[in-house]
């Protein structure tokens, strides 16, 4: 990619694809690699700047992750957070101690604005820290540019070498200037003209997928998600009636949710893509009947899933290549970028079979974070309420369904999401909330309606904000949306007598039921 490129260099802490959203967000484009990843390998990418990210360990344990002191002399300006700062300071000649005080949390820093790095940063801002171990003495070339009552080098720099060291996480959202100090880095001291735009990617990308495929067949399984749709709607753009799409409904989806991807991408939409609905819904219920244990339940609609889109496939004919809306947290999960835990395998992302008879797998939105995909949406005119939409699993229903899933369960958590959804949405906060939902708990209760005594079902709401999906808060909804919401749910649903909302954080929780 003929690209402006800076490269993060992970070494294990949880924050790596953050900060790689950060620096893109600085319209920069950004990769994350192991700190194994060999140096000349590094230096032939031609980076205009290098981020060291976190880590767990201590720097100056044996075994602990490191880099070779010929990173920090290539003439390549070099930013150590947190975990890189220390390291950058202990290859360097420094001192890293165990503090006896830890940081955790907000702290007030006071930083020396004459530093390129704090350039239009308040004197005293809040920063998120979260360390054990401190810089007790600077590598020899070194200032300190930033402190707290606790740490005295809560930043440092050597201007001569283009190296600039941060003990604070500025990639969080916690860290209230945080983007600024990325921002001044990348932009200013790397000299980055920031040229990744979505549009110039739209427009490059539908060129490339239109050479490639020449006059192949494509094949796309389309499940109505962002990255799916995103992807189909990329490749129409390209190769129009060359590609089928195959949508599985499996009767899981949010309610009305398979006639309005069929109203977008069937026959009456904008769309060439040779659109091919499946309504196998009765299907996945007779699977899924008796089955109460969750990893069964997505086994199962994983399976079905397969099979059924094997059996479209296969009336399709031999395909040239195969559509896959893998985006850039797929690849660094999978273990292809960084030193992330192998969360997941994403050879065939959704679980599509090995063998169904393609040449390739196009993966046109594998650079790119979630919300540059939603960005790539607009740019192709997918409606907002689409590109916007709430995440939404795999087994979709199937796991917002405590216990045993039937095609009445479905339609109780169907009509409690879509009343949810709609208040939460006339309240204006439908864009401010990361995730919310309804989901349908296997308890029932006694209550009284009308008189008489009722034995129905309880629905659970959920709302989340998050960064990264990895630790979540429940949102503190306003009183009167929840009590808005519930009355329409107990009285327009039938059998549901009780609502609660779950005020879980994540962890311990996650944030689906199953």
């Amino acid at each position: 990619m003929d690209k402006e490129l800076v490269v993060v260099i992970d070494f294990g802490g949880q924050y790596n694809q953050l900060v790689a959203r950060r620096v893109r967000e600085c319209n920069v484009y950004c990769e994350i690699y192991s700190y194994k990843t060999e140096l000349e390998k590094i230096k032939a990418m031609n980076p205009k700047g290098i981020i060291l990210t976190g880590g767990p360990n201590s720097c100056y344990e044996e075994g602990a992750a490191t880099c070779s002191p010929e990173l920090f002399g290539l003439g390549i300006p070099v930013l150590g957070l947190c975990y890189g700062a220390q390291l950058m300071s202990f290859v360097l000649g420094g001192k890293v101690a165990r503090a006896e005080v830890r940081e955790y949390g907000k702290i007030e820093v006071d930083v020396d604005n004459s530093s390129a790095l704090f350039t239009d940063v308040a004197p005293h801002t809040i920063c998120w820290m979260s360390h054990n171990d401190y810089i007790a003495v600077m590598a020899p070339g070194f200032r300190v540019v930033a402190k707290t009552d606790n740490c005295p080098v809560a930043a440092a720099e050597c201007v001569e070498k283009g190296l600039y060291a941060i003990q604070f996480h500025p990639e969080v959202l916690h860290t209230v200037e945080g983007s600024k100090i990325l921002y001044n880095f990348v932009r200013g001291i790397c000299g980055c003209g920031g040229d990744w735009r979505m549009d110039s990617f739209v427009e490059e990308n539908v060129a490339a997928i239109r050479e490639k495929v020449g006059n192949g067949k494509v094949l796309c399984a389309l499940s109505g998600g962002v990255d799916s749709s995103v992807a189909a709607v990329m490749l129409s753009k390209a190769v129009g009636e060359q590609l089928t799409c195959v949508f599985v409904d499996h009767g899981l989806l949010r309610k009305n949710e398979g006639d309005e991807v069929e109203a977008v991408f069937g026959p009456q939409g904008n769309y060439q893509l040779n659109f091919i609905r499946v309504n196998a819904q009765q299907r996945f219920y007779d699977k899924l009947a008796g089955v109460t244990e969750p990893e069964q339940k997505r086994k199962i609609i994983g399976e079905e899933f397969i099979r059924v889109f094997e059996e479209e496939a296969k009336k399709i004919g031999a395909v040239d290549f195969l559509v896959q809306g893998t985006i850039y947290p797929d690849v660094v999960e999978s273990g292809l970028g960084g030193e992330s835990a192998v969360i997941k395998s994403h050879h065939n992302v959704g679980g599509l079979p090995d063998y169904v008879d393609f040449k390739e797998i196009i993966e046109p939105l594998r650079n790119l974070f979630k919300d540059e995909v939603r960005k790539v949406g607009l740019e192709l005119g997918i409606p907002e309420h689409l590109v916007f939409r709430q995440p939404f699993p795999g087994p979709g229903l199937g796991i917002r369904i405590i216990g045993e899933v039937t095609a009445e369960k479905v339609r109780i958590v169907q009509d409690a999401d879509a009343i949810y959804r709609e208040e939460i949405a006339k309240a204006g906060l439908d864009r401010g909330i990361n995730q919310y939902f309804a989901a349908l708990t296997n308890m029932r209760s006694v209550g009284v309606m009308g008189d008489e005594r009722t034995y129905d079902y309880a629905v659970a709401l959920r709302a989340v904000n998050t960064v990264d999906f990895m630790t979540a808060e429940a949102a503190e909804l306003p009183w009167d949306v929840l009590k808005k919401v519930t009355s329409r749910i107990i009285n327009e649903v039938g059998h549901v007598n009780r609502v609660v909302y779950d005020c879980t954080s994540k962890p311990p929780g996650t944030i689906e039921f199953e």
